[in-house]
């Protein structure tokens, strides 16, 4: 009986793989069909990153026509000069501020909401209204709030003495009111991320834990962490992304100031080619820019390989 069943498979198989060769032999282009959607999708941007690459080592501006090839030196000049590593520095700052209190706060927010509770069901869908909302007016909403002179936030400190504070417009208390607004804006992200994951873990491991008496923070320590680290190492991967390449909080809050204390990759190389036309430095920033995503995301890619590797 055994042996009729696997003799089964076998033909099945290997009706299977025949008629796999059949359609590649009759139409040896259909990979590369299917591989279509994907190019029309890929060759739009690979164009301007390609012509990004270009541009970065000529002597490109708009208020010159001439573009001569001057290969490395505008990475030459970008790393020898103090504008960059001011914007290295805003950037790093920004984004580790940024997604590391988003991460703490996503992950209570999403072991709260796991409860099965009247408030949890009501908060559960309300995560969803700030990644609604625009980011650029989000930023706009909240630089009315954030005035000196007329913002609500103001008229809610005075009631714990603290007046006149200058939130965006004061140097030091202007990366601050970034980090709060993206935070307010992105932690939602986090939190359905880690909410999911929380959702998905199997059972049959915790009920183990609580028959043996184990407590909460050495079930989460040795069940509920490990688990979720994949899903903490994508929604940090993508918070990673989006906060090293931030334009819109910071451009729509105060275009890079006071001075340049919020100058990041982006908001620097946008102003350094559309307001003092060196496209040609502008593009050297944002290939820079792009390396540095593309090793950080290489890296955290492997690290959750490997986690995936110890839990199956």
């Amino acid at each position: 009986m055994f042996k009729r069943k696997k003799n089964d498979e076998t033909k099945t198989k290997a009706k299977a793989g025949n008629s796999v060769k059949g359609v590649s032999s009759r139409n040896p282009y259909l990979p590369y069909l299917m591989a279509l959607p994907a190019l029309a999708l890929t060759l739009p941007v690979l164009y301007p990153f390609i012509q990004s690459i270009y541009y970065s080592m000529t002597t490109y501006s708009l208020t010159s026509p001439v573009k001569n090839f001057i290969w490395f030196e505008n990475y030459i000049w970008l790393f020898t000069s103090a504008e960059f590593w001011n914007s290295v520095k805003v950037s790093f700052v920004y984004t580790i501020s940024a997604v590391g209190i988003e991460l703490i706060l996503g992950l209570i927010i999403a072991i709260l909401l796991n409860q099965e509770t009247f408030l949890a069901k009501i908060f559960r869908p309300l995560l969803l209204l700030p990644l609604m909302i625009a980011p650029i007016i989000g930023t706009l909403m909240w630089k009315l709030m954030m005035s000196p002179e007329f913002g609500v936030l103001n008229y809610f400190l005075s009631y714990i003495g603290m007046r006149d504070f200058q939130w965006a417009s004061a140097a030091n208390s202007a990366m601050f009111s970034v980090v709060m607004i993206d935070v307010w804006m992105f932690t939602p992200f986090i939190a359905l991320l880690l909410l999911a994951g929380l959702r998905s873990m199997p059972a049959p491991p915790f009920e183990a834990a609580m028959v043996d008496g184990a407590s909460r923070w050495f079930t989460f320590k040795t069940l509920t962490l490990p688990m979720l680290m994949p899903f903490i190492i994508v929604s940090v991967v993508f918070r990673l992304i989006d906060s090293l390449r931030q334009f819109d909080i910071i451009f729509g809050l105060t275009k890079g100031g006071p001075g340049s204390v919020l100058m990041n990759f982006q908001v620097s190389a946008y102003t350094t080619a559309f307001t003092y036309t060196k496209v040609a430095d502008g593009s050297a920033l944002m290939i820079v820019n792009w390396v540095i995503i593309y090793v950080i995301s290489m890296f955290l890619v492997k690290f959750w390989r490997k986690s995936q590797d110890r839990l199956s």
